[in-house]
């Protein structure tokens, strides 16, 4: 950041943002709901800076007002899509709550150690000025505003829009996409100016998943299996690839960081794979599935067969890795996607899961793993539930990861967590060959906080990282 202080926030290029700074400190929304724990979501700085005396701990809280709004992701006012100008700064944290859709706004740039809330976006707002409800994804737009997509309507059914904010004041503008040009359901988005395209994924119906996951729901159709196109200047959705069965419940979706790329990756949760998308030389937008991680046969669990249940994926800025979480078998895995058609496995730790040899689940046959893995144990402490946020820094050498996905499927599949709390963890990469080690030395206990043990879901660097900054 201190080389481009005066020309705009963020970084030239994705390469010039991998010579950046080593992150210090880190923002991490915290959750109580669903924890029994009548108390507010915070926000977290955590200090992680091997240097600094209060390495690993939590160095502030900033609680919201209100309670149970289920914090969940966050964007910025302005990243390296606005580089180059020197009215903007990356000094507010945009912070929607996935069930209460308020949307805060943090003030991080007058203490970045010390954050403190400068607005709150009421759910009204978004109700009767856009139709749309629980926000889940914020991107800022080279244009200073910022664009937050949605998962509902004001009823809980699924309704894939998308709800501009004015850059300066944070009032709600009104909805990006066209009138009726919603999809039918809504989570993730990035786009790719220089190929006018916008990709969005699909989660499910908020009414149905916002207790629990039911199976039944997504043979019901209240879950999604498709990613959308959209015309990046008229907000049209040109069209909606189906992703089948294989591509069930399509979270997190990445371009490469490369500006020039017409191709990116999607996570499909529920069967564990992972589609490329891509642009064909006729201009439209296909897909392919190019990862599938195997279900495991099981007894002692709710379904005979345990998927691998992909929550989160990133790619190095350099384009040369990819990540995944397997939320239910316990892992992290780093990919070689040098070859984009053909990702190969280079890395793989287990850090907790559903599957371990000293649990109630038992696996009859596995077409990857000749035994089930033993706990990680970090400094004494054992991890709780099972790797699901991750981020990078920017150089790819370290990579973080927390165990909350959502407190009601938290609570579903690893009550542990409810009682004892989420972690962090961090995991050193070797970016010469391909290869993850987690890091002995380094553990955030979410279960020692003041108020009680809470659920700890994304990382966010104040500098900016691979999953907020787009390139135009």
């Amino acid at each position: 950041m201190a080389k481009c202080r005066g020309c705009g926030p963020g970084y030239k290029s994705p390469l010039d943002a991998m010579k950046g700074p080593r992150e210090e400190i880190v923002y991490v929304p915290c959750i109580y709901r669903n924890t029994n724990i009548e108390k507010p979501d915070y926000l977290a700085t955590v200090d992680v800076d091997p240097k600094s005396a209060n390495y690993c701990k939590v160095i502030h809280r900033l609680p919201m007002p209100n309670l149970k709004d289920e914090l969940h992701h966050s964007g910025w006012n302005s990243c390296s899509s606005c580089f180059g100008d020197p009215s903007k700064t990356r000094n507010r944290l945009i912070l929607p709550s996935l069930i209460s859709s308020r949307i805060y706004v943090v003030d991080v740039g007058t203490d970045p150690r010390a954050p403190r809330l400068h607005k709150v976006v009421e759910p009204s707002e978004l109700f009767w000025k856009c139709g749309l409800a629980n926000p889940h994804t914020s991107h800022c737009l080279g244009s200073g505003q910022i664009m937050i997509s949605t998962m509902g309507d004001p009823y809980g059914n699924g309704n894939g829009g998308f709800v501009l904010l004015d850059g300066e004041t944070f009032e709600v503008i009104g909805n990006w996409e066209l009138p009726g040009e919603a999809a039918p359901f809504g989570y993730d988005f990035w786009y790719q100016p220089r190929h006018n395209v916008m990709i969005s994924t699909e989660w499910g119906a908020p009414k149905v998943l916002a207790n629990g996951f039911n199976p039944n729901d997504v043979k019901a159709g209240h879950y999604g299996q498709s990613i959308h196109v959209w015309d990046w200047t008229t907000h049209k959705r040109l069209q909606s690839l189906d992703l089948g069965v294989a591509g069930a419940i399509p979270l997190e979706v990445r371009f490469l960081h490369n500006p020039d790329a017409a191709e990116g990756f999607v996570g499909c949760a529920l069967n564990g794979t992972v589609f490329r998308f891509y642009k064909t030389q006729k201009g439209d937008w296909a897909t392919e599935k190019v990862i599938g991680v195997p279900s495991k046969k099981v007894e002692g669990w709710i379904l005979p067969e345990m998927p691998s249940l992909i929550t989160d994926i990133l790619i190095s800025l350099d384009d040369r890795f990819l990540y995944f979480s397997n939320w239910l078998h316990g892992d992290i895995r780093q990919y070689d996607i040098t070859d984009t058609r053909n990702p190969r496995l280079v890395g793989q730790v287990f850090l907790g899961g559903s599957i371990l040899n000293d649990g109630l689940v038992k696996v009859t046959e596995d077409q990857e793993l000749d035994g089930q893995p033993s706990p990680c144990i970090i400094k004494g402490k054992r991890v709780p539930g099972s790797p699901q946020m991750l981020q990078l820094s920017l150089d790819g050498k370290r990579l973080y990861s927390t165990t909350s996905l959502y407190s009601a499927w938290d609570k579903q599949f690893y009550p542990d967590l409810i009682k004892e709390g989420s972690v962090m963890t961090q995991i050193d990469v070797d970016t010469v060959k391909g290869g993850l080690r987690v890091n002995p030395d380094f553990l955030v206990d979410f279960g020692r906080e003041p108020d009680g043990p809470a659920l700890a879901h994304e990382v966010r660097y104040p500098g900016g990282d691979c999953t907020s900054d787009i390139w135009i």
